[in-house]
């Protein structure tokens, strides 16, 4: 990282790195770039296929699977056993998949950034120099590079010649406008720290005009833009694992409670011991959403895919997904984002403070020629504006001489030919220093300089104009030239708006999200922006400010630095918000890291793109909107799935040690519990690939544990009473040989039951439309029910046909239940 040196004067930086003017040579290149390495940044390690497996048993469900099925294997419930194995393999497989996906798409959008840059080389001590085109990779300290408009900075370095040049350091810093650049030798340190200073550039700036040559000091893993990377702290856990992990470890607590309760309770009351135990492991197994590591999987694989299909948004981390269902607030910087990185003519103002075309005019004559004769390779982002609004200007003209903008002037001038033998001075720049070269009376320049704040003020950029009409002369123009000039007025510049900005941002809100502005442009300058796009009356705040972390703070927040950025996200999440954030800077990596889910463009730098969950293939905030609602579908399907499965569960739990207890026998063999739960784990794959209703996008998705916790015990003791009351029509019902003694009948009849009662839950309890997947399995579970114990496999896994009147009283007892079940519903959807 630059530090030793970076005060001291060119030629001293070119002493301490053993080099010269001219450059390397391809020798002393070539050693020391086998002794110090690439000039790349650290990439992130790549997991192997078994190590990201390994990674998947982490989760509280798949590891409890785990164990379940290796407590079965030692039980001999070989089939509880392989099923169970089973579904941990499959979990565990698509995940790692879907991350195997996501870093191979990321690598093929990190190889559309790969750059070049020019360097002096000399094929030996005595040859002269060659400027050429190399790998940005193969730059070693020493290197002397040259640089233009539109090319990034390779390295870390020190300008030795530089003719009007400024850099955009947004991606390190996150202000927008260009920061004038130049070869100063003595070091005018500022309290900005080295960012500031002007004489050094950084990895990851890009030029926005002018020209220079400068030394490389630093090269890969030292320069300011990799250490970042390792000075970023360790990500938190996000949404999706905070609130999985919650509903996990209170059903974990249950399932190895139970098995214990069940052999205490059949050896205390039954006198049956360690018999009873592959019942208690089934029992353990039916209260278990095994499908859940599989679903989630499922459903959030599946939102990626068609994700990076449709609108190219590569989700890196699965989970991420979910999370981007959850956000009700989404951060994001302003530059880039909601503007465009360029500005455009808000207005051209005379000296009253009236519109005059005029001021325009004079303004583009003087950037066409300025451009034309300073021999600059490109205009720089504030002419680009004023040709583009004016049109085609200044060829109308003969040009006579310019002198470059210069940030120690921060004017520019242009001298074109007048009439009569006169020329005619064009200068532009800085307001303060245009009107300190104009014939102006004190109070007439105060007045402008009021007038030129007044529009800075309202978030404008300001330029000043004014001309001279001099005798012709034959002597080139030179800066001294710019005095007694005639005022002629102010040119206004806004930040261009990003394309689709603020239909997006309409969309985001009717999603029910919070949009916060952090950036480290001016206030006004941030607040102008959002009032262009429609965001109505914007309060804006600093990030030092104590609201700045609150949700109902300002909507802008200005003056950011990366600290801050981070501290903000932070302090939402602290206060229970689900946050995302969208950056592509340097700057913006502590809060990529900080958010719940990070958000990055493809043209974001390399350590902002891999720090990110998701990577846009365009910078685009309508991709977000996509990939919001797409997470709100997996994350709705998944809701459901929980909740039919939780509370079915839960009552088929308690009716069963209910039953345990007062039964001379087991209310269901083991056997019988697995195929019943294999074939309701079957159904549940349906909501892996359904569409929920509308009103579950509207919002965001969020498991809550207390919620679901409250939400399957009052469905869980309802289904538990449907059980039951099945256990009165068969004690009271079924008299003679087919009495309550039967075991075959009465195992028989909760089979059919149970799988009727979950087709209903699956129906009732999900929402939306009945049709679709859900409904079709609900259909085929049912049937399943009503058709399996009577047939041969019926049979093989000990149970027989059911009497006809078992039928009809069966179908009252669902009747009920399903009344009671919609209207239960009912009451929570209004609470």
């Amino acid at each position: 990282m630059v530090s030793e040196g970076e005060a001291a004067t060119s030629l001293q930086v070119l002493r301490r790195l053993d080099t010269g003017p001219r450059g390397l040579t391809e020798a002393e290149a070539a050693a020391r770039l086998a002794g110090l390495g690439e000039n790349t940044p650290p990439r992130p390690h790549t997991d192997s296929w078994p190590l990201r497996c390994a990674r998947a048993l982490r989760d509280p469900f798949t590891a409890v699977l785990l164990t379940l099925g290796l407590v079965s294997a030692l039980v001999a419930s070989w089939g509880t056993a392989v099923v169970i194995l089973a579904l941990v393999a499959v979990s565990c497989g698509l995940r790692a998949a879907g991350e195997h996906r996501a870093d191979r798409s990321l690598a093929a959008l990190r190889a559309l950034v790969a750059g070049t840059a020019t360097v002096l080389r000399r094929s030996g001590v005595d040859t002269e120099p060659r400027a050429r085109e190399i790998p940005v990779a193969e730059l070693v300290p020493g290197d002397v590079v040259r640089l233009g408009p539109g090319d990034l900075v390779p390295a870390d370095v020190r300008l030795l010649r530089a003719r009007g040049l400024t850099v955009h350091q947004a991606v390190l810093t996150g202000e927008s406008a260009p920061v004038a650049k130049s070869a100063v030798d003595v070091p005018d340190r500022s309290e900005g720290g080295p960012f500031d200073e002007p004489y050094l550039c950084f990895q990851g700036s890009g030029v926005a005009s002018g020209s220079a040559t400068a030394v490389v000091v630093e090269t890969g893993e030292r320069t300011r833009f990799a250490v970042a990377q390792g000075a970023a702290a360790p990500r938190e856990a996000s949404a999706f694992d905070r609130s999985v992990h919650g509903i996990s470890w209170v059903l974990v607590r249950f399932m190895l409670l139970t098995p214990p309760l069940v052999l205490m309770a059949n050896a205390a009351l039954r006198g049956r011991g360690l018999e009873t135990l592959p019942f208690a492991v089934a029992v353990a197994v039916g209260l278990t959403p095994e499908m859940l590591p599989v679903i989630v999987t499922t459903c959030l694989a599946r939102g990626a895919a068609l994700l990076a299909r449709a609108h190219r948004v590569v989700v890196r981390r699965l989970p991420a997904l979910h999370d981007l269902g959850a956000v009700d607030v989404l951060c994001l910087d302003k530059t880039g984002t909601l503007t465009q990185d360029r500005p455009v003519v808000e207005r051209a103002l005379g000296p009253d403070g009236d519109d005059d075309p005029e001021v325009l005019r004079w303004a583009a004559v003087g950037a066409w020629w300025t451009l034309q004769l300073a021999e600059l390779p490109a205009p720089d982002a504030l002419d680009e504006a004023l040709l583009t609004a004016a049109g085609p200007v200044g060829e109308e003209y003969d040009g006579i001489g310019a002198v470059p903008f210069a940030p120690e002037r921060r004017t520019a001038t242009a001298v074109v030919a007048g009439s009569r033998g006169t020329h005619v001075l064009v200068t532009k720049g800085a307001a303060e220093d245009v009107l300190d070269r104009c014939d102006l009376d004190p109070a007439e320049r105060e007045r402008l300089l009021a007038l030129a704040a007044r529009e800075a003020d309202a978030g404008l950029r300001v330029l000043a104009v004014a001309t001279a009409r001099v005798p012709a002369r034959t002597r080139p123009c030179t800066a001294a030239d710019e005095h007694g000039l005639a005022f002629r007025g102010l040119v206004t510049f806004r930040d261009a708006l990003a394309p689709g900005a603020a239909e997006a941002l309409r969309g985001l809100a009717g999603l029910g999200i919070t949009i916060r502005i952090l950036t480290g442009d001016h206030p006004a300058t941030a607040a102008r922006a959002c009032r262009d796009l429609g965001l109505g009356a914007v309060e804006t705040g600093v990030a030092a400010s104590e609201g700045a972390a609150r949700v109902d703070g300002p909507v802008v927040v200005a003056r950011c630095t990366p600290e801050d950025k981070a501290r903000i996200v932070a302090g939402l999440r602290a206060a229970g918000h689900t946050v995302g954030f969208l950056g592509d800077g340097v700057n913006d990596v502590p809060a990529l890291r900080a958010a719940d889910v990070g958000i990055a463009p493809r043209t974001a730098v390399d350590l902002a793109r891999e720090t990110a969950d998701v990577v846009l293939a365009e910078k685009d905030l309508g991709a977000i909107g996509h990939a919001v609602t797409a997470g709100r579908r997996s994350s709705a399907n998944i809701a459901s799935y929980l909740r039919v499965t939780l509370s079915s569960n839960l009552g088929n739990v308690i009716a069963m040690l209910s039953a345990g207890l007062l039964l001379p026998f087991l209310p269901m063999l083991p056997v019988q519990v697995l195929a019943q739960n294999l074939c309701f784990d079957a159904a549940q794959l349906a909501f892996a690939y359904d569409r929920p209703g509308p009103a579950a996008l509207r919002r965001p998705t969020v498991l809550r544990p207390r919620a679901f916790l409250r939400f399957i015990t009052g469905f869980g003791a309802l289904n538990a009473i449907a059980d039951l009351a099945t256990f009165g029509v068969l004690a009271l019902a079924l008299r003679g040989p087919d009495a309550l003694d039967d075991q075959a009948v009465f195992h028989s009849a909760w089979f059919t039951e149970n799988l009727l009662t979950q087709a209903l839950v699956m129906l009732l309890l999900r929402g939306g439309s009945r049709r679709g997947p859900v409904g079709r399995a609900a259909a085929a579970l049912a049937a399943v029910g009503l058709l399996l114990p009577p047939g041969p496999l019926g049979a093989a896994l000990g149970m027989t046909g059911l009497p006809p009147a078992y039928h009809a009283l069966l179908a009252a007892v669902l009747g009920l239940y399903a009344l009671a079940l919609r209207a239960v519903r009912a009451r929570h959807d209004r609470r």
